[in-house]
């Protein structure tokens, strides 16, 4: 094979702080190398390097960084925004922040063509299309000409990913390219993926999902504080790591075979307050019944995203919610919290009317319920200290509050150093633990976890997962859990709720569910869910359908 990129000895720096410290490798055309590690392990700044994206206070050297023959070393903005896109193209891990907010997806897809002198604006149009289609994003017609606040998470990245193969670049470097999406449609863009890199493109995967990797890697590099600490054949890394980093961040992944386990043994036990008496089995704190909520699309046309939901929460037990994009996850999660408003049936929170109370009577029990979201950093005030952030999330009546900060930096995990930070002061980790310590302080009996993880890394996932556990076995809280990852999820959940366009297609313990689905949609929701078997080791995936399940559309209106 063709070698297409070679890097030796690359060094990046920001002022005093060298965050690649003498990295090499090489990539074949038409092979994968998946380069993983920790938050803050250089591999995005690797990638980014490679496309001349690492800004200009950086410091950057390297004996050789060579693409396609040709020396990258030196190159001025406009000689690097020839090779963006064309030849190497790059997607980025937050699609939100990636995407104008103020441009239609079609407008921003059509903008990497029309830099490269890529034919007629009709031409672009199709084009434009097709990798809409191909991607697989539901009704491209209708998605052209939307923002990407209307799209779902999943929409977004993949509207990236089409963005970034519209050339048909001969290296595609994908930062967490999956992140976002659920395992249906997680599948059908790994399978996009592999049929660029058969066709005979490079492939760069940065990614901390470890079974992802597996799933497509020819080759791993396991990076950490910058440096390469293993790198090799990924059956061989991966079924036999030397390193014992490489063996941690291999532990650290929830699955069917975690559950009862902790994944991060060196994370202490809660131990800084009394457990709260559990509530009778019997009476759940929070009780669902026949939810339905309708939206009106961009179309005009009026689609149903939950639709006759029902279920129960019992105290200090966990419901997860699982089902694709658009399933209408998210939704029902809002409706629990009455944070919108429902179209047909009602909640019950601790026995008592909830969801049709009007707000000026649910305010006074809104510290019974609270929620952890995906992205605290778009949640926090950037300019409040984490103090001010939990002392407004604290009771009116509370005593003390500073004192009550300190209590809850502490079962979190953070130092009392970490009281002055800011949002942006923090690592993602330290922003999800200051999430959890935010939902905690009202003393909630309930709370909803709208994908508390997915933004982590592996090892910090772990440390954040078992956190909430210990929390839960100390205070007797009790969890709706909603996750794309089904390994999560199987941790976790000691019951699942699946949802499928809006409606539950099956309920049961997570074991039930897991391990003997009764509806073939939860079956094909497990098959498609990566293993840790690597490449070469077991059957080729069943390629997903080419046309995308309808549920993709609902949660856009939403």
């Amino acid at each position: 094979m063709t070698e297409l990129l070679r890097v030796e000895n690359l060094q990046v720096g920001f002022g005093d702080r060298q965050v690649v410290k003498g990295v090499s490798f090489s990539l074949e055309a038409g092979r994968c190398l998946a380069i993983v590690g920790e938050s803050g392990s250089g591999k995005s700044v690797t990638a980014r390097t490679l496309v001349g994206l690492t800004g200009g206070t950086s410091q950057v050297t390297a004996d050789t960084l060579e693409f396609d023959g040709r020396d990258l070393r030196g190159l001025g903005d406009r000689q690097w925004r020839d090779v963006r896109g064309r030849d190497i193209g790059f997607v980025l891990q937050d699609a939100l922040v990636s995407l104008d907010q103020l441009r239609p997806i079609g407008r921003e897809i059509d903008e990497a063509l029309r830099l490269h002198d890529y034919g007629t604006r009709d031409e672009r149009r199709r084009r434009v299309l097709h990798l809409l289609d191909e991607v697989g994003i539901p009704e491209p017609l209708l998605r052209v000409r939307q923002l990407p606040h209307e799209l779902s998470g999943g929409q977004r990245q993949r509207a990236l990913i089409a963005s970034a193969i519209a050339l048909d670049p001969k290296l595609v470097i994908a930062d967490e390219p999956t992140t976002a999406l659920d395992v249906t449609v997680q599948a059908r863009i790994l399978h996009l993926l592999e049929r660029i890199r058969d066709e005979g493109s490079a492939l760069i995967l940065i990614s901390h999902d470890l079974a992802v990797v597996a799933r497509m890697a020819d080759e791993v590099a396991v990076m950490r504080h910058g440096e390469i600490v293993e790198r090799g054949d990924a059956r061989e890394v991966l079924a036999d790591p030397q390193h014992e980093y490489t063996q941690a961040l291999l532990d650290a992944i929830p699955s069917t075979h975690s559950k009862g386990t902790r994944l991060s043994p060196g994370t202490p036990h809660v131990t800084t307050v009394p457990a709260r008496p559990a509530r009778p089995a019997d009476a759940p704190v929070l009780a669902a019944e026949g939810l339905v909520k309708r939206f009106r699309g961009p179309d005009g046309r009026d689609r149903t995203v939950v639709d006759d939901v029902s279920f129960t929460l019992s105290a200090g037990e966990t419901l997860g919610v699982v089902g694709e994009s658009g399933s209408g996850k998210t939704t029902t999660a809002r409706l629990a919290l009455a944070l919108t408003e429902a179209d047909g049936g009602r909640v019950l929170l601790n026995g008592e009317p909830w969801s049709e109370l009007p707000e000026k009577r649910r305010r006074g029990r809104r510290r019974e319920i609270s929620v952890i979201y995906q992205d605290p950093l778009s949640s926090f005030d950037p300019r409040w200290s984490v103090e001010r952030i939990l002392a407004d999330a604290l009771p009116s009546d509370a005593r003390d509050p500073r004192k009550r900060v300190a209590e809850l930096l502490d079962l979190v995990g953070l130092e009392d150093e970490h009281r002055a930070r800011r949002p942006l002061q923090l690592s993602g980790g330290q922003r999800q633990r200051v999430a959890i310590a935010r939902a905690l302080a009202p003393e909630p009996s309930v709370i909803v976890c709208d994908e508390p993880v997915s933004a982590l890394d592996v090892s910090i996932q772990a440390q954040v997962l078992d956190l909430l556990t210990d929390l839960q076995e100390q205070l007797g809280l009790s969890y709706l859990f909603i996750s794309h990852d089904l390994g999560v999820i199987h941790h976790m959940s000691d019951r699942v709720l699946v949802l499928n366009e809006g409606k539950v297609v099956e309920t049961g313990t997570a074991d039930e569910v897991f391990f003997a689905p009764k509806q073939p949609y939860t079956r094909a929701l497990l098959a498609a869910l990566p293993t840790l078997e690597p490449r070469g080791e077991r059957p080729a995936m069943p390629e997903p359908s080419p046309t995308p399940s309808s549920s993709d559309t609902v949660e856009v209106s939403a």
